[in-house]
């Protein structure tokens, strides 16, 4: 039976991650660790909250005591780092909050991990730091470049990605230096349940069906690699269990979109949803769709962010070649998945965005 600390497990990643390891592994402890900032909500753990095997503890990864104690009292054996600022927007306007949670907050696990894991007598057989990353690490490809393998160096172009580079490197050192048993994931954009509306597919979600504008930074021809949270957070379960200590592995979904198709995505399949249920026109009387119109037309091109990388792409081939693991939702399942969970979740969202 492990025993779980998921840093950030009431954020969008972390709370997927909570739900499908108690699905999947219902005699393990999970211990969920979250300062509940803007981005995290209980509400999103609503459905472990009962689950004999969970606790959650209000706490920031910048409280070295208070990630010791826990680590200590709970005998945590193995830890899934979530907790992160990361909407790179806001890393361009304050960015001094990446650095204290993405970069001190960091090395306080790794400190805590290595005075419980490693300098205590009581410390478990074995134990496992899981690091959770971004491509964004990678920095930006050109329109015919490949996609960023484990090997590929690093170029952070923005204050978010930057400290995620930071954070991945003392990940390493600690395992190279200290011996502590480690692994990363660097994935590519995530969508899906849970995901709070200041991201691209939940905002213009919302936007749409609220009858607002659908802003599109420039000409909307920047690219990402999608991938589905579920698969996402299945990915993450095989490093943990069958990785090997201190490598990497990118997880990828295989599916890159252009941002304006992507919105252009959305707004079709809001579209059709009205059409098919007449009931969401009185729920929405501010979209297009729910007076015969196009949620397309909402679409609006803004200026484009400083420092807004092109492309974004990952080569998964060592997760798939080591650990068996490919996506099982492509962008048109996802997608449709993404749209009905937040048609049929209006008071969560509702909620997020009102607090």
């Amino acid at each position: 039976m492990a025993r779980l600390l998921v840093t950030g497990g009431a954020g969008f990643i972390g709370a997927n991650l909570v739900q499908y390891w108690a699905a999947q592994y219902p005699d393990d402890r999970i211990v969920v660790l979250d300062a509940l900032t803007y981005a995290g909500n209980l509400a999103s753990l609503e459905s472990v909250s009962n689950h004999e095997n969970y606790r959650f503890v209000k706490g920031d990864i910048v409280d070295k005591e208070l990630v010791e104690r826990v680590l200590r009292e709970e005998q945590i054996d193995t830890i899934v780092h979530f907790a992160a600022e990361s909407h790179v927007d806001r890393s361009i306007s304050g960015p001094a909050a990446f650095i204290e949670t993405n970069i001190v907050g960091t090395h306080n696990l790794l400190h805590a991990a290595r005075a419980v894991w490693l300098d205590s007598d009581d410390a478990p057989a074995s134990h496992r730091f899981h690091h959770v990353s971004t491509d964004e690490v990678y920095g930006s490809l050109g329109p015919d470049d490949p996609g960023f393998t484990e090997a590929t160096p690093y170029a952070p172009n923005s204050p978010y990605s930057a400290s995620k580079a930071a954070s991945d490197h003392l990940v390493r050192a600690y395992h190279h230096t200290f011996g502590l048993d480690v692994t990363t994931s660097n994935c590519s954009n995530n969508y899906g349940p849970f995901q709070f509306p200041e991201k691209l597919l939940p905002l213009m979600i919302v936007n749409a069906l609220d009858g607002k504008p659908l802003p599109v930074y420039g000409d909307g021809s920047n690219i990402r690699d999608w991938l589905y949270v579920e698969d996402h957070v299945r990915g993450i379960d095989l490093v943990i269990k069958n990785g090997r200590s201190g490598e990497t592995y990118n997880i990828g979904g295989n599916e890159e979109w252009a941002n304006i198709d992507i919105v252009r995505a959305i707004c079709q399949g809001i579209d059709e949803a009205f059409s098919s249920d007449p009931t969401l026109a009185q729920r929405f009387p501010g979209a297009p769709a729910a007076s015969g119109g196009q949620s397309a037309s909402l679409i609006t091109s803004v200026k484009d962010r400083p420092g807004h990388d092109w492309r974004y792409a990952i080569d998964a081939s060592r997760i798939e070649g080591e650990l068996g693991f490919s996506p099982r939702h492509d962008f048109a399942t996802g997608l449709q998945a993404t749209i009905t969970w937040m048609l049929d979740q209006e008071p969560w969202w509702r909620a997020v965005m009102d607090g």
